[in-house]
């Protein structure tokens, strides 16, 4: 969503690759290797954890829809504490998608 896919494609060649082979595994219903629930952005949002020599990346996703995952939002992580900015940023991606058709 937004500018994911692009800011996923700037990650370093390691963590873009890392990144792309646990979003497969999300996709075939299978857990990303290092990943934790992101409760403060919503119901069902999870964030993957990439390490490579030039620093932490994350990759916060929803895959709780039948229809697709949800690349919510892709950036470098540069401090302990996820920054408020990206927390909002991903809340507001999450707020974008359609509602299931009943």
């Amino acid at each position: 969503m937004g500018s994911s896919h692009d800011d996923l494609k700037s990650f370093p060649d390691e963590a873009r690759r890392d990144a792309g082979f646990n979003l497969d595994f999300v996709q075939r219903g299978l857990s990303p290797e290092n990943w934790k629930p992101m409760k403060t952005v919503g119901a069902g949002v999870n964030e993957i954890r990439v390490r490579d020599a030039t620093g932490a990346y994350r990759v916060i996703y929803l895959a709780t829809r039948p229809e697709a995952v949800y690349v919510l939002h892709c950036f470098q992580k540069k401090t302990e504490k996820t920054s408020q900015h990206d927390i909002d940023l991903a809340k507001t991606r999450v707020k974008a998608i359609p509602k299931p058709a009943r």
